[in-house]
């Protein structure tokens, strides 16, 4: 990742950070959104934002659906508080990272046995 689309990147999670936390506090009461990472295209056009979604009602990939649906405020949350002159088309992910670190210790234990 450049040195540009890393500052983009950067830009982008720090402005989505309470909008996205807010929406997951509205939607799936009870949970914890986070926005964990963000990868920007080369060509800036796009951000992919991944999240980690804990506890609540709704399933992470509801959750997922649920930012799918208010991409465009959140696009223009990104645009307004940055000041951005071309805001990268957001496109949200489920972050499986713990996911993957639990089965991945699972096996270590299991070979410790």
């Amino acid at each position: 990742m450049s040195l540009r689309s890393e500052r983009i990147a950067s830009v982008i999670q720090k402005a989505l950070a309470q909008p996205v936390s807010d929406l997951g506090r509205e939607y799936n009461k009870g949970s914890l959104v986070t926005v964990t990472t963000i990868k920007v295209s080369p060509d800036l056009s796009i951000a992919k934002v991944y999240i980690s979604v804990l506890a609540g009602k709704l399933t992470p990939m509801e959750m997922i659906d649920v930012l799918d649906n208010n991409k465009g405020q959140l696009r223009s949350i990104v645009a307004k508080k940055e000041n951005l002159k071309n805001t990268p088309e957001l496109r949200f992910f489920l972050d499986d990272t713990l996911d993957k670190m639990e089965t991945i210790q699972k096996l270590i234990d299991s070979t410790k046995s």
